[in-house]
């Protein structure tokens, strides 16, 4: 079903960090953009469609003051807004927002640290476009920061902190199948595996929370209205967003699961897990009975490799990318 296509090279090796690799698809210049995350530095490859031409940037982790800093990267992704994309970093120390290509940092926030030594981490990780103008961000003490994103500048602001959560949040996602009719418009998941389902607004509305199992949820998206998480466990769980019925639970792989992600138009979902293998499984709906079905389609080892990125590189899953720690190459497969 795919077949393996040259190797993208990258700067420097992946971190072991669930979710670390952010595609961003660019048709009127026949251009992709990847990045990945290595300690305190984020690499961004951009790739022509022909595979001719690459090329190559670098972005450091960054804090007031200070001309170098160690804060280590937690997560790097893109947010695309309808007015403009952002590529979102998030650190120890705080959050950065840059213009798509990385050539301009437009707003910096500062986490809040403690004046005292405490046990309890500060990092933001967790990154979600949502509608039309918000992007939202998590934190290690379970917080959502939502900013409001003007159509173009730096004013952007802080609109609402949500405090649902009592652990550090994982990842976050936004409805991606473009659908109007969903209700929930955002799902948030922790580090129990603690599973909160948002309305956004003026005021972002709690709609459902779906309890976990003590065991982290590492990676989440939302498409027509089902929660599709993936666990430490190997576990693959849909809910129904809105009401938290379990439609189907699958033991997808044999160790922990780092990253997950849907190709909208086609219902393709892709897991990827330490285990080495990533796996293509396909999503139908039946709208009669509001059910959701899961069905393997494909799997691919990548020997010796502990993968922790996944990503489609467009949204009818024709094509994937894969980073594994401590590889310095993006692998990428293309539908055969």
């Amino acid at each position: 079903m795919y077949h393996k296509e040259k190797s993208l090279q990258i700067k420097n090796s992946a971190s072991a960090l669930y979710n670390n690799l952010s595609v961003l698809r660019i048709a009127p210049r026949s251009l992709t953009y990847f990045t990945v995350v290595h300690a305190n530095t984020v690499s961004i490859v951009s790739a022509s469609w022909d595979g001719l031409n690459t090329s190559h940037r670098q972005l450091q982790s960054k804090e007031p003051n200070v001309a170098t800093s160690n804060s280590l990267i937690m997560q790097a992704a893109w947010c695309v807004l309808p007015s403009r994309d952002l590529l979102v970093l998030t650190s120890q120390k705080g959050i950065q927002m840059y213009e798509s290509d990385g050539s301009i940092m437009v707003y910096w926030h500062a986490l809040d640290t403690p004046e005292t030594a405490t046990a309890q981490a500060v990092f933001a990780r967790g990154i979600a476009a949502v509608r039309e103008n918000y992007i939202c961000v998590g934190e290690a003490s379970g917080g959502i920061l939502v900013f409001d994103i003007p159509s173009k500048g730096g004013n952007i602001t802080l609109s609402e902190v949500l405090e649902e959560h009592k652990e550090s949040i994982t990842d976050m996602a936004s409805e991606c199948s473009g659908s109007q009719e969903c209700i929930a418009d955002m799902v948030s998941a922790d580090d129990t595996g603690t599973l909160c389902v948002w309305k956004s607004g003026e005021e972002f509305q709690l709609l459902n929370k779906i309890p976990g199992f003590d065991m982290s949820c590492s990676s989440v998206k939302l498409w027509k209205g089902t929660v599709v998480a993936g666990y430490g466990t190997g576990q693959i769980r849909l809910y129904e967003a809105v009401t938290g019925i379990l439609h189907a639970e699958v033991n997808a792989h044999a160790r922990w699961i780092y990253s997950l992600d849907i190709a909208p138009f086609s219902g393709l979902l892709l897991s990827a897990a330490e285990d080495s293998f990533v796996r293509v499984w396909h999503l139908t709906m039946t709208p009669e009975s509001n059910t959701v079905e899961i069905s393997h389609m494909y799997n691919e080892c990548v020997t010796d490799t502990q993968i922790c990125g996944a990503k489609f590189c467009d949204g009818d899953g024709h094509a994937f990318g894969v980073t594994g720690y401590d590889l310095s190459e993006i692998i990428r497969y293309t539908q055969s």
